[in-house]
This record gives structure tokens, sequence and C-alpha cells, in this order.
């Protein structure tokens, strides 16, 4: 099944991280995802890119509404013709499947997919 066809299931403390060999793998569904070290804590970040503020403030909104359809939270950065989405697992430190659905989730819902 597709990681955007995927729902997220609760993550416990403690619960495994994603192991390196299942990022790489999970990676090739999301591209234009980067995994980058945020204070020794690893994050999926990517910046999608908009023509004005209110493209970039919409999508937020979008990402915010699956976000708590989901129960899952990212960091989101809402700039000038960008927006800057992060996802890892607080609770356990790093990242875990869930990360990646809405990682894949988010590219779901950008207008300037495909």
């Amino acid at each position: 099944m597709p990681l955007v066809a995927e729902r997220c299931e609760a993550c416990q403390k403690g619960a495994p991280t994603v192991e390196l060999d299942e990022q790489q793998a999970l990676l090739r569904e999301i591209p234009e995802w980067a995994i980058v070290e945020v204070e020794g804590v690893p994050h999926l970040r990517r910046v999608y890119s908009f023509k004005n503020f209110a493209g970039a403030l919409a999508f937020t909104q979008r990402v915010g509404a699956a976000a708590e359809e989901e129960g899952h939270h990212p960091s989101l950065l809402t700039e000038w013709g960008k927006t800057t989405v992060s996802w890892w697992t607080h609770k356990i430190g790093g990242l875990h499947r869930n990360d990646f659905i809405m990682a894949a989730k988010s590219d779901e819902l950008y207008p300037g997919r495909g």
C-alpha cells in the first residue's frame, strides 16, 4: 500500500524508530524529502515553493488540518513564497513510520505536485 493511503498509528514512548535501511526504502516514495539532524534528532524536511504568501499560508492550513485528522503534528514555518514542513516523532526522539506517512500526505496536498 502506498504511504499516502496509510493511516498513522498511535505511537507510544519507547516505540522503535525506523531503521536506516527502511528509511532509504521509504524515501523512495517521497523523493523530495530529506532527513536532517536537528539537535541530534533526525527529522524529515521539505521546503514547498509558492508564488506568494497566501499560497504558502493556504498550504500550511491544509497540512495542519491533515495533522489534526491523523493526530500527528509537524513543525511548520510559513514565509513569503514557501512553507517548510518537518516531521519527526517527539515521543521516540526520531523517525517513526507515521512521519513518512504524513510526509506523503503533505505532498498530496501540495498544489504544485506532479
